[in-house]
């Protein structure tokens, strides 16, 4: 007499594999849920702005049926100059940054990671501390000086710091991809008669595309969501960046028109998240390939 019955092992093997699935599946469902709790006061946020004022905080749902584009039209044109305006100084510091943390850390960088000079190893060291002092300890003597030098109400104390290297991250991301680059590379170079500047135009830069991508993404978003810093230098409105000009929406003695903040918050985060979905490859492959682990 025989019987159909599976073996065993087989047995255990599908019950193992549906296990895993169920796992799997739970995990998917508790990451959904958790995406959607981190994404909501974005959404809320979008749905908002093209709201009423009257019915912002009335109904905290995302779903309404009253929606209106009149905040955006307000919001373009209710502070003392036009919102574009605004958005014009942000770019302006975000380009210059960009551009000085590109040129400065990337020289930086270079420098420890092939030159050969006295207390290298130690300026490197003091250069990574650095990474550890907050802003507020260097906001006052950084503001006597730019005060001394006249800059105050100008977009130099925000970008002229960006060409010398200050930020010690990205010297640190640009040296760990110079040192991972192969030696064979400079020797051949150094045959060929190149000095370290051209070693540095056509060699390195080239090959350190990754990490340069990931410097200038970076800075563009600290420097266009950076408010303390525009506060601290920047007093005249006409010289405001989008970050401080937001404010300019409440009012602690009258009412505040959150119906316009929210439409500009919309058109201040758009730019971000453009660079952020067209750069994210650039970014992902630039701190997986410089020995970040």
């Amino acid at each position: 007499m025989t019987t159909d019955t599976a073996p065993a092992p087989v047995a255990k093997r599908r019950n193992s594999t549906g296990a895993q699935r169920a796992r799997s599946a739970a995990k998917h469902v508790l990451l959904a849920a958790a995406s959607l709790v981190m994404v909501y006061p974005l959404l809320w946020l979008v749905v908002s702005s093209f709201k009423p004022n009257a019915d912002i905080f009335r109904d905290l749902s995302l779903f309404t049926a009253d929606l209106t584009a009149e905040n955006y039209a307000n919001g373009w044109n209710d502070l003392q100059y036009p919102f574009g305006v605004f958005l014009f100084n942000s770019s302006v510091i975000a380009f210059g940054a960009i551009v000085g943390n590109l040129v400065s850390c990337s020289l930086a960088a270079y420098a420890f990671a092939r030159l050969r000079f006295r207390f290298r190893n130690l300026a490197f060291a003091v250069m990574l501390g650095s990474i550890m002092i907050p802003f507020q300890v260097l906001m006052v003597p950084q503001f006597v000086i730019f005060k001394e030098l006249g800059w105050l109400n100008s977009f130099l104390p925000l970008i002229v710091p960006k060409f010398l290297a200050t930020e010690a991250f990205f010297v640190f991301l640009m040296v760990q991809f110079i040192r991972s680059l192969p030696k064979e590379i400079f020797e051949a170079a150094r045959i060929d008669g190149a000095g370290h500047f051209r070693a540095f135009a056509q060699i390195v830069l080239p090959l350190i595309t990754p990490a340069l991508a990931t410097t200038a993404i970076f800075t563009f978003i600290w420097s266009w969501g950076d408010f303390f810093g525009p506060l601290v230098y920047l007093r005249v409105p006409e010289s405001w960046p989008v970050s401080v000009a937001l404010k300019g929406y409440l009012d602690a003695q009258s009412s505040s028109d959150y119906g316009s903040m929210f439409a500009m918050s919309v058109v201040t985060l758009l730019p971000m998240f453009l660079v952020f979905v067209f750069g994210q490859r650039y970014l992902i492959k630039g701190v997986a390939t410089t020995g970040i682990k």
